[in-house]
Parts: C-alpha cells; sequence; structure tokens
C-alpha cells in the first residue's frame, strides 16, 4: 500500500488513448527518400565532390571544448593567401571561405595552409569549355580517369598523444611526493619574507 500522505494514484489512461500514441511507420520510406535524393544529388554535381566544399581545422569554442579538433565554417583570407589561391577562385574549385574568422595562432594557420595545399595535389579542374584549356585546368588523361569523391574532402582525424612507458626506478620509489609538495608550497609562501629578511641583513652588515 502507499506509504505516507501522498496524493493517491488515480491516472485515468484509459481514454482515448489511441489519440496519445505516437507512431512512426514512415521511418523506413522516409529512409529510402533520403537515399534516392542523396543518389541524384550526387550525379547532378559530378564529378564535385558529395560532401561539399573543403573545410578549415578549428579548434572547438570556450576553454572547456577546445582540446578537440573539428571541421571550420571556412578558411580566412589569410589562408588562402599564405596558400596562393585567390578568394574568388577558392569559391570555384570547392574551397569554402569565411571572411569573419581570424588567425589566431601560427599554428592552426600552419595546418590550415597545409590542408590547402594537399588539396591543391589533389585538384582535378575541369576547363569550362572542352576546346579552350587554360592555365591551370588539369589534362585530358586526368580528367579521362576522373572518379566523385564519397564522404567527407579530406577528413579530419583527432591525434591521439602517444603515452611514453618507463621503468619504475629505485629513486622513484623513495621519493616523497606529498612532502616534496608541502615544501615546495612552503618556499612559495615565504618568498616575501625571506627576501625582507635577506634585504634587511644586508642592510646591518653595510652599516659600519
Amino acid at each position: 500500500m502507499v506509504k505516507h500522505n501522498n496524493v493517491i494514484p488515480n491516472g485515468h489512461f484509459k481514454k482515448d488513448w489511441q489519440n496519445y500514441v505516437k507512431t512512426w511507420f514512415n521511418q523506413p520510406a522516409r529512409k529510402k527518400r533520403r537515399r534516392t535524393v542523396r543518389q541524384k544529388k550526387a550525379v547532378t554535381i559530378f564529378p564535385r565532390p558529395t560532401a561539399g566544399a573543403l573545410r578549415p581545422v578549428v579548434r572547438s569554442q570556450t576553454q572547456r571544448y577546445n582540446m578537440k579538433v573539428r571541421a571550420g565554417r571556412g578558411f580566412t583570407f589569410e589562408e588562402l593567401k599564405a596558400a596562393g589561391i585567390s578568394k574568388k577562385l577558392a569559391g570555384t574549385i570547392g574551397i569554402a571561405v569565411d571572411h569573419r574568422r581570424k588567425n589566431k595562432c601560427l599554428e592552426s594557420l600552419q595546418a590550415n595552409v597545409q590542408r590547402l595545399n594537399t588539396y591543391k595535389a589533389k585538384l582535378v579542374v575541369f576547363p569550362r569549355r572542352s576546346r579552350k584549356v587554360k592555365a591551370g585546368d588539369s589534362t585530358a588523361e586526368e580528367l579521362a580517369s576522373v572518379t566523385q569523391l564519397q564522404g567527407p574532402v579530406l577528413p579530419i582525424i583527432s591525434e591521439r598523444p602517444a603515452v611514453e612507458l618507463v621503468p619504475i626506478t629505485a629513486e622513484m620509489k623513495n621519493a616523497k611526493a606529498y612532502a616534496k609538495i608541502r615544501l615546495e608550497r612552503m618556499n612559495a609562501r615565504l618568498v616575501g619574507v625571506r627576501k625582507k629578511k635577506a634585504a634587511e641583513a644586508e642592510k646591518e652588515e653595510k652599516k659600519p
């Protein structure tokens, strides 16, 4: 029986329950429809990659998540300039551009420039007119063997730091970590006092 001074359970669940039941019998059909749309889109945009434009590697926002790397919105003007790609050309060869993002560290700039250079090396550019080939367009042999890229363009892989295994020595076993921490804490706390005492002692010595 129910204990304590609580409300007596009196749920009325026998009234029009069919109206409150949600069903999703359209899931298999929706899955098939999405797949068909993806296939049609891939045929339409051939030979461009199905995943869309190339995105830069950026860090997630705030101190809590900044250890994670992910795909950003677009490359900065500085990154494009370092890679030798103009702003207008970038959009035509499948490179996303973000005019708002700024480079705040050299490492991310170099990583994204390297990413652009790798993309350029693998890029196959079709001429706008088959009879008129311009500088930068790919050769006929490369165009003949071209295939459409399925999946993300240059997928971002976060590297895990390597763990170095070290044998435990006798010195490590004899070390007293807690005592060392307390000693260093005391030294840090008494820096000002000791400095003041040393200055006073020096002043006393200089007196005639």
